[in-house]
């Protein structure tokens, strides 16, 4: 049986939401294995995903264009991570929600589901690994993300979304091939 993208997204966000709740203020200028973003930044993007793909869901359009500003807007941002992610579940649980094709980007909406589900569990790592926590994904949605992503890299690389994959040790955790194919190098550490 397939997992619905709301039922993943669930459990990638019972991951990643403590990972984004134990961001202290002193680590929000470092950087993270997202070379682009530092915690700050990238919890501002990973909110602004959150909240648009809540949209896309809809078969609405998103706008990817917006400067999100959260972590220093005001309000409690950590708080409004959590509260966004549940919405998001919750859209992508609506009937119809993985039916068709989604806003924006005219793709089908399972793929567009995979799209936020790898943003929501590859980005958590990321502040994890830079905040200095634990974290481990579901295995349910390490699963679904593997040959979703491995579907989506040519693509992605292409539109700048993906880095060039890394090459792994023999042995790599399926989790690892999953930030391998992202451009990302699971053996990160924070500096």
């Amino acid at each position: 049986m397939t997992n619905t993208i709301s039922d993943l997204l669930e459990a990638a966000a019972e991951c990643a939401v403590p990972v984004v709740r134990g961001i202290t203020d002193d680590r929000l200028d470092a950087p993270t294995p997202c070379a682009e973003y530092d915690v700050r930044a990238l919890v501002d993007h990973l909110t602004q995903v959150v909240i648009n793909f809540q949209a896309l869901a809809a078969k609405k359009d998103a706008d990817f264009s917006v400067e999100a500003r959260f972590v220093d807007g005001g309000g409690d941002w950590r708080e409004r991570f959590a509260e966004e992610t549940a919405t998001l579940v919750g859209a992508w649980a609506a009937p119809g929600a993985e039916e068709g094709t989604t806003g924006t980007f005219g793709l089908p909406a399972r793929t567009v589901g995979h799209m936020v589900l790898g943003d929501l569990t590859v980005h958590a790592w990321d502040l994890a690994r830079a905040t200095g926590q634990e974290f481990t994904p579901s295995p349910a949605v390490v699963v679904e993300l593997g040959p979703a992503l491995d579907q989506m890299a040519p693509m992605a690389r292409k539109g700048g979304v993906f880095g060039e994959p890394v090459a792994l040790r023999e042995g790599a955790s399926a989790f690892a091939r999953v930030l391998a194919v992202t451009g990302r190098d699971p053996e990160w550490v924070r500096v």
